[in-house]
């Protein structure tokens, strides 16, 4: 059995699901364990002319490889079963086993989040949520089996957010319902690890929006890097594949790198992320490498493991484009190979992969 972790090394958006559903493509039978965040993770995979962003389920459900929400993410009952219908809708028949000890998300939290959003949040509750279970007003997936118990918490957590009326719960409860009985959801009290040859540990956002290693106040409730993946497998027999697009991306506020640089950075028309009304038009810049070199350095298991691979993607948006930065002097190659090179001997990773496009069929390996 081999433990492989999925890390973004940026500000999110460097291609984990893409990434994720590659080594699902490359293992026997595989269980993707989200390890953090939530549901404000958007990770796109394209497979077999299937083309679907996952929140909800780990991203290597078109692979056919089971999820598992770990105690460390939150969920959100609505995005489930809505997520769940756009899936048997494509064909697909997923299967999700959830924590019992998963913080859920409520439309409170969404609403409260939405009207307070001050850090460039996406609007979906996550850091809301994590911030009401911090104050004890907790509701955990297990408590939507037992009907008195989940309306009793969420009269309370409506007290919480200052005794909030005007928010709706009977979609909120219908989907409670919907996922208790659903044979494609299952609850857990432990680690699923029978019968599984892999296990692929998809992350959320990336290392430089790490609650410990980001610049705050702009950063997610999680920690992104491998500590929780450490923390469920109880030992430190891992892989790790460090994700990193070919320059850098920023969604919502909070510092951004080479931004005042000019660039020829392509856009991609089928992009993921795109303009909403909380985080604002995707922000683009070359690569800092000083930052990725940051971002493993701060990471206390990352700065010394053997066993990590770097991932570049998104090598077709820059074209006439081989350069990045590196301790605030700009690095010219002359080509791709160069470029490519010259990042990875400067992080010291010896395995690269590479990507110029959304379906991982044609993921190779550079190094």
């Amino acid at each position: 059995m081999a433990n492989k972790a999925v890390v973004g090394l940026g500000f999110g958006d460097e291609g984990k699901g893409l990434f994720t559903d590659y080594l699902c493509s490359q293992s026997e039978k595989p269980l993707v364990v989200r390890f953090s965040g939530g549901q404000q993770a958007g990770h796109t995979v394209v497979r077999n002319g299937i083309r679907h962003v996952f929140s909800n389920f780990g991203a290597g459900t078109l692979q056919g490889a089971p999820s598992y929400f770990s105690r460390f993410c939150t969920i959100d009952p609505i995005g489930i079963v809505n997520e769940l219908a756009v899936l048997l809708d494509k064909g697909v028949k997923p299967l999700l086993f959830i924590d019992a000890s998963c913080p859920v998300t409520t439309p409170y939290d969404v609403h409260f989040n939405q009207n307070n959003n001050k850090h460039g949040s996406c609007g979906v509750g996550v850091g809301d949520t994590i911030n009401r279970e911090e104050h004890y007003y907790s509701l955990t997936f297990a408590d939507l089996f037992y009907p008195w118990v989940l309306k009793t918490k969420l009269n309370l957590i409506a007290k919480f957010y200052y005794g909030f009326t005007d928010v709706a719960l009977d979609d909120f409860l219908q989907c409670c319902d919907i996922i208790t009985n659903s044979i494609y959801i299952k609850k857990t009290h432990s680690f699923p690890e029978h019968n599984y040859s892999d296990f692929i540990f998809e992350g959320s956002q990336g290392l430089l929006l790490d609650k410990n290693y980001g610049f705050f106040p702009h950063v997610t409730r999680s920690n992104t890097g491998p500590q929780n993946v450490l923390s469920l497998l109880g030992h430190q027999d891992l892989e790790v594949y460090l994700i990193t697009r070919a320059y850098q991306t920023r969604h919502g506020d909070g510092p951004l790198s080479n931004e005042s640089l000019p660039h020829n950075i392509g856009k991609n028309p089928d992009e993921t992320n795109v303009t909403n009304q909380y985080q604002g038009p995707l922000r683009y810049a070359l690569l800092d490498v000083s930052l990725l070199e940051y971002a493993i350095n701060k990471d206390d298991y990352l700065r010394t493991a053997e066993n990590k691979a770097l991932v570049i993607t998104c090598l077709d948006q820059i074209k006439n484009e081989y350069r990045f930065s590196y301790q605030n002097a700009i690095v010219y190659c002359k080509n791709e190979t160069e470029f490519i090179n010259r990042i990875a001997t400067i992080l010291n990773i010896k395995t690269v992969y590479l990507s110029a496009s959304e379906d991982a069929k044609n993921m190779r390996l550079f190094l």
